[in-house]
């Protein structure tokens, strides 16, 4: 194969591997000097750009602030196969000092967090900022494993596999530690619109 079909035939192998093979994120960037989204006992609302989603979730705890912890995030866009987002909404709220499963409605990903520090609890509710992209519906969802491994342990969840996104969550609470351990729902979205929504 002489040098000119060479130039020619890398570039489209680059570009097919990077559509259809499991490539990985990263490194993630949470923002300026990763500098943490909220202060302890504060409300933090956070939002990825349009047409991205959250694939990193940091955070630490302090127990001398109020069993809190400080917060970051890591975006990244979505598949160009998904398309633009269609629309954008802020979820039921998830209360304070109780155990909770949510995914976004109408098959969309998170996109964003809202939290509020209620220290009668000693703990935090939780909003989804979620966005629905045409009518792609998830499939082979599962749940990652818990973050932080322990109560009071600092966390780092980092989605390291290309086109698995975040759906929601579900998460523990507990009433001696006043913190909580978290399980990510991940999940591919299909290449074409569906039918059906879920619930």
């Amino acid at each position: 194969m002489d040098i000119f079909r060479l130039c020619v035939f890398l570039p489209l192998v680059t570009v097919a591997w990077g559509q259809y093979s499991d490539y990985y994120y990263g490194p993630y960037n949470y923002g300026d000097n990763d500098e943490w989204v909220n202060v302890y006992r504060q409300g933090f609302n956070f939002q990825c750009p349009h047409g991205q989603v959250i694939v990193a979730v940091r955070s630490v705890f302090s127990k001398k602030e109020g069993s809190d912890r400080l917060w970051n995030y890591a975006c990244m866009p979505a598949s160009q196969s998904l398309g633009e987002p269609t629309e954008c909404w802020w979820e039921e709220i998830n209360r304070a000092g109780t155990e909770w499963y949510q995914t976004c409605s109408n098959n969309g990903l998170v996109a964003g967090f809202q939290s509020q520090y209620f220290p009668s609890v000693l703990d935090r509710e939780w909003q989804f900022y979620c966005c629905r992209y045409s009518r792609r519906c998830p499939y082979s969802c599962w749940l990652t494993t818990e973050y932080p491994g322990h109560y009071g342990e600092d966390m780092d969840m980092m989605m390291y596999t290309y086109d698995y996104y975040i759906r929601g969550a579900t998460t523990t609470f507990s009433a001696v530690h006043r913190d909580r351990q978290w399980k990510f729902i991940v999940c591919r979205m299909t290449d074409y619109d569906c039918p059906f929504q879920n619930v």
